[in-house]
């Protein structure tokens, strides 16, 4: 028995040393390399002086950064909100959904993936831009109620003014919702599916109704989705580059954009690393509030 425990640990052995020895060479230590040079400055068109200097993070913290810090976690968090809004009805109904129905409603959940981000994006391009399908339908509306306006003798519309959807803060953040609604709605569900149906109907025969069992009864036991599903949609969603690259104009630039720009245009390596490793802190910020609001959920007492 002895034995067979020593070949044991040797197979688990054999089987960690690969992908462990992968994760160091080719994430931890570039990682570590970055977050030295956030400690250093240029020298030179190349080279980078590692000095162990903090002036890059207090540059990083003026108010023009910090504006855009704010800026970009305040995006995040309304897009993480709207789809919690908009994801949870729809875990909901995939939860209740026959079983054949629910196969179909979640490859339509996963189909996105499929689909290259790029691709979407300029998908969506299509859709908003002045001669897309948005403002080609509106126009279509338009020319009709100018027809009866006509026909009935009234004052006629005008012509068709397109609106303005694309490259501003409505097309950064209609652009993120429809990137990241998957992930908030797949975690919702994987609660939502292990919830005991007994309960809700308990809840309903004493009375209580369809929306006070749903915030009594549902949304208390599926805090522990919840709160996964604001976590993988805020954590993408506040270092997003190329939706608000794409869709968005001058004012709408995220922090991820910025730190684009040090690394590829102002070639200012030490600056654009401490602004990473900020905006990695403050994702390990957001990880450290899921653990304690998992802490309090239901399931975890």
């Amino acid at each position: 028995m002895e034995q067979s425990w020593k070949q044991s640990k040797a197979v688990f052995a054999a089987a960690l040393v690969p992908p462990l020895f992968w994760l160091v060479l080719f994430f931890l230590v570039p990682l570590a390399i970055i977050w030295a040079y956030s400690f250093g400055h240029n020298d030179g068109l190349t080279d980078i002086a590692i000095t162990g200097t903090f002036k890059n993070y207090a540059r990083a913290i003026e108010p023009l950064y910090l504006k855009i810090f704010i800026k970009s976690a305040w995006v995040a968090a309304i897009v993480t909100g709207l789809c919690l809004v908009i994801g949870f009805p729809v875990a909901l109904a995939i939860t209740f959904a026959s079983d054949q129905a629910k196969t179909w409603l979640l490859l339509l959940i996963m189909l996105p993936f499929w689909t290259n981000l790029l691709i979407r994006t300029y998908a969506l391009i299509a859709v908003l831009r002045t001669e897309g399908y948005v403002n080609m339908g509106l126009e279509w509306l338009w020319e009709g109620g100018g027809t009866i306006a006509a026909l009935l003798g009234l004052q006629p519309l005008g012509d068709f003014q397109p609106l303005e959807l694309l490259h501003n803060n409505f097309a950064v953040i209609l652009g993120l919702i429809y990137v990241h609604l998957p992930f908030m709605v797949l975690p919702l569900y994987a609660a939502l599916d292990r919830l005991d149906k007994s309960l809700l109907e308990a809840s309903l025969d004493l009375g209580a109704g369809h929306v006070r069992t749903l915030f009594k009864i549902v949304v208390p036991l599926a805090l522990s989705g919840i709160a996964s599903g604001v976590l993988i949609t805020f954590i993408p969603a506040l270092g997003a580059y190329l939706t608000p690259d794409l869709l968005g104009g001058p004012d709408s630039q995220m922090i991820a954009n910025v730190i684009e720009r040090q690394f590829k245009r102002a070639n200012d390596w030490p600056f654009g690393a401490a602004m990473s490793f900020l905006l990695m802190y403050m994702t390990f910020i957001a990880i450290a509030i899921h653990a304690v609001l998992s802490r309090k959920t239901p399931e975890a007492r």
